[in-house]
């Protein structure tokens, strides 16, 4: 099928990625940085073609885009931005949050109307932001799309109608993973009066045709463009190890939750990619390391010379808060103290296992929906550190992939991009997206290399930990899982 592009357009740059279309192999790249400053669509169109200068896109027969997936562009009438782009949450966002929590009734409403409760950050939020804090600008509005929206408009000549996918959709807060449909009323509820939406298309459903003659596919937000381009499935879950974490895992059921643990998004395939998140990840390891006048190589290494429990040590690693168990105004606790366990080792070590413990919390919270994780992918640079490596598959209870570095997000809108046009061609179905290769990288299994227990003795390991972590946990803050 020759040559696809995938554009993944962040908060900060402009990453293009040029694939074999039968095999996903990347055969060239582009790069561009955002301006400083606030976030405005114009400057995306410009870092856009800076990314493509030098012939990136020669020979290209189809392009996807995936964007920030809380970039939201509220429109006038004449299709222009009223202001920069609406980006990223704070406080104001968590206000605006709470307020629509309140607006409809509280979470349960929201999760039976929509499958997940609001969030500061996301479009439905950054409405209603605009609506309390510029009600000029919100009243001039009257279209809102998120950022891969625009930027595919932009693509295709500005025509009559703006489109988007469903993954894409469902992050906005005003879209129903349950129901599959626009619920306008809600977006009406966040600004103030009626808008336009974009039409949603399915999954290999190309958006149009450049006035050059180039497909452009239905584009996505960049978590679901990151799981395509991974080639996770059933059975896999993703994990993001930030400052703070998410798992998110593949599902062919859409999952509400009144308690806005999980929030229910939909893939770039046509299943269902429900996300927990906690507040705290790699956070607990600078900390720590700042603690021990370590960096994250040497707290690793620390780590590795104590032993799986930590001689006792438990860290409650809730130090900014925490969104998963819910305790917002918590704080760290470092628990199981004793004179033989007050060592740099064993404390490095309990900072590890707890920040793995609270993520494979969280993650036990959508297996306890009925969401099967037998593989999880591990993305950030703490994934490559050695303890991480060394505890997660036990932990998590499952295979362990650390990906080779590459542009997920980019590759999965090529793969979206590459869909679409075998569909075109007939050579594909929309059924089934191009059988591109899953994320090569280094797998670890559960079970000891050394053979000496096997399977079972480093699950058994991984329970202990798990247990003490929790005993910890529900002795601290009784309740905090329900």
């Amino acid at each position: 099928m020759g040559l696809v592009a995938g554009l993944d357009s962040s908060s900060a740059y402009t990453r293009i990625v040029v694939c074999d279309a039968d095999t996903g192999d990347v055969v060239r790249h582009g790069h561009a940085e955002h301006p400083e400053g606030e976030s405005t669509p114009e400057a995306w169109l410009l870092s856009l073609g800076e990314a493509a200068d030098g012939g990136v896109l020669e020979d290209v027969s189809a392009i996807g885009v995936a964007a920030q997936q809380h970039g939201v562009v509220a429109l006038s009438a004449e299709g222009t931005p009223v202001r920069p782009a609406l980006t990223g949450g704070d406080e104001r966002t968590q206000a605006a949050a709470l307020g629509l929590v309140d607006a409809l009734g509280g979470r349960a409403a929201w999760a039976e109307a929509v499958g997940s409760v609001p969030q500061p950050g996301q479009p439905v939020t950054q409405l209603r932001r605009l609506a309390r804090e510029e009600p000029e600008a919100a009243q001039r509005t009257t279209a809102v799309l998120q950022a891969q929206d625009w930027l595919v408009w932009q693509l295709l000549g500005r025509p009559q109608r703006w489109t988007t996918d469903r993954g894409g959709a469902s992050s906005t807060g005003y879209w129903s993973s349950p129901s599959e449909a626009w619920r306008h009323e809600l977006a009406e509820l966040a600004i103030g009066h009626p808008v336009a939406l974009p039409d949603v298309l399915g999954p290999a459903e190309p958006a149009g045709r450049t006035p050059e003659g180039l497909l452009i596919s239905a584009g996505t937000g960049d978590t679901m463009a990151a799981a395509f381009g991974l080639g996770v499935g059933p059975g896999d879950a993703v994990v993001s190890l930030g400052a703070s974490a998410s798992v998110c895992a593949v599902h062919d059921e859409a999952l509400t939750d009144p308690s806005g643990t999980i929030t229910g998004y939909a893939d770039a395939t046509g299943r269902h990619l429900p996300v927990v998140r906690t507040l705290n990840a790699t956070r607990v390891l600078r900390g720590t390391a700042e603690l021990l006048g370590t960096d994250l190589a040497g707290l690793s290494e620390l780590a590795l010379r104590s032993t799986p429990g930590a001689h006792g040590l438990v860290l409650l690693p809730y130090l900014a808060g925490e969104r998963t168990p819910e305790l917002p105004h918590s704080a760290g606790t470092l628990a199981g103290i004793r004179r033989e366990s007050m060592k740099p080792e064993h404390l490095a070590r309990a900072a590890f296992e707890g920040m793995l413990c609270g993520i494979a919390d969280a993650a036990d919270v959508l297996r306890g929906r009925g969401v099967r994780i037998d593989r999880v992918f591990l993305l950030g640079a703490a994934a490559a550190l050695p303890a991480v490596k060394a505890l997660a598959p036990a932990l998590f209870g499952a295979e362990a992939v650390i990906p080779a570095p590459a542009d997920y997000i980019a590759i999965g809108a090529a793969r979206q991009a590459a869909w679409a046009q075998g569909v075109s061609d007939g050579v594909l179905t929309p059924d089934a997206p191009p059988p591109w290769p899953s994320a090569a990288g280094e797998t670890l299994s559960p079970g000891h290399k050394d053979g000496k227990d096997g399977q079972d003795g480093r699950d058994a390991v991984g329970t202990a930990v798990r247990r003490q972590f929790a005993a910890v946990r529900d002795e601290i803050h009784p309740g905090a899982f329900g």
